[in-house]
């Protein structure tokens, strides 16, 4: 690992065309801003849009990820990254890359996990009625009964972590229950964990969201009970 790159920020990437370059520039922009030497690090998880030129174009580094689904493109993202702590995000602009601070205050002072709580404060529509108050409710109160984790938003995209203590959970979810296999396997390895309050946003792209409700809640709750069959 090259510790000359203090933080990458990490954006799994799915036809984002729309909101890409967007991203890209907050990024950008809080780096400089905070005088932070880092890389914006975008896998591209088998676009078939302009996802790749423009992240290119806007001097992000990209990746490619054949294998279709979020955990594969955010495993092969942390593996590729050069910096010593991650923050990875959406591409949508449902998360607001020029609001880091907390994420990387909190990993510098130790922690190697941190994640954001939706719920603090989301705009109206950004979150649907179904996850809102039944799927990501009861996902977060089923690991905290069961791993004795106290959070109240296990399904935020929005995450900081150290590579290093990451890179030791052995990680291979490859869909959407990546996000539950993480939390569950850092609490196993006693790492630190911090929740800490967000502003979530509607989803900029106008388009299908790449979640799958039902099956993507099933496989959460398959990881969350058998954690130590994959």
């Amino acid at each position: 690992m090259n510790h000359d790159v203090e933080l990458t920020i990490l954006i799994p990437a799915l036809n984002e065309e729309k909101t890409i370059e967007i991203v890209i520039k907050k990024a950008q922009k809080w780096l400089e801003k905070n005088k932070v030497n880092g890389e914006i690090l975008v896998s591209n998880n088998n676009s078939t849009d302009k996802t790749k030129e423009i992240a290119i174009t806007n001097k992000a580094r990209v990746i490619d990820v054949p294998e279709i689904g979020y955990g594969h493109a955010l495993i092969n993202g942390i593996k590729e990254a050069k910096g010593q702590y991650i923050i990875m995000g959406d591409a949508d602009d449902s998360y607001n890359f020029l609001e880091l601070d907390d994420f990387y205050k909190e990993l510098i002072n130790g922690y190697d996990i941190v994640i954001g709580n939706r719920f603090y404060h989301m705009e109206k529509g950004a979150m649907k009625w179904s996850h809102k108050y039944i799927g990501t409710p009861l996902l977060s109160y089923i690991i905290k009964k069961k791993y004795k984790i106290n959070l109240k938003d296990v399904n935020c995209g929005l995450r900081g972590f150290k590579k290093n203590a990451i890179n030791n959970l052995n990680l291979k979810c490859g869909g959407m229950e990546f996000a539950s296999e993480i939390i569950v396997k850092a609490k196993q390895a006693n790492l630190k964990i911090k929740e800490i309050p967000i502003n979530f946003y509607k989803d900029k792209r106008n388009g299908k969201s790449h979640l799958n409700t039902i099956r993507d809640g099933l496989k959460h709750m398959k990881i969350i009970w058998n954690i130590n069959s994959i």
